[in-house]
């Protein structure tokens, strides 16, 4: 059976999804490495931040900064060091140009000296869009597995 290259939609759908992983990846570790301006950087200005675990959503890149700021000063604070996992990404194109994203997150705590542990498992909603070439998140909606999806 010849070998043949992909077709052309399969290709640009492949170099999208890889993009997609790549934007995740240096989001994650900016929020894992304590580096929280970047990582809210990596939302629009009028992004939004929900998630079933908080009773209000954060509105705004500058609420998003806020929110990271206080959560990456209570785990220094107790000296834990968290790692985010995506996983099981699957991206659509919306009409309008704009993705959708679907992830799994696993967040690892290592308290210092201690053993790593699985703290939480998620799944995640993000509406991607791109502002002058990048990709940001517009909406991302966070869903804790140990809570109501409400």
């Amino acid at each position: 059976m010849p070998l043949s290259a992909p077709p052309a939609e399969q290709a640009k759908d492949s170099a999208l999804y890889q993009e997609v992983l790549h934007f995740y990846a240096r989001q994650m570790r900016s929020l894992d490495e304590g580096e929280v301006a970047d990582w809210a950087g990596t939302f629009t200005e009028d992004g939004v931040f929900r998630a079933n675990a908080h009773p209000q959503p954060q509105e705004g890149r500058a609420a998003i900064l806020r929110g990271a700021t206080e959560a990456n000063r209570k785990l220094v604070e107790q000296n834990v060091q968290r790692r985010h996992w995506l996983g099981m990404l699957q991206v659509s194109r919306n009409p309008d140009g704009s993705l959708t994203a679907h992830t799994y997150a696993q967040i690892i705590a290592t308290p210092q000296g201690g053993k790593a542990g699985l703290e939480l498992s998620c799944s995640c909603e993000d509406l991607l869009v791109r502002e002058d070439g990048r990709l940001l998140v517009r909406h991302r909606q966070v869903y804790r597995d140990d809570l109501p999806r409400s």
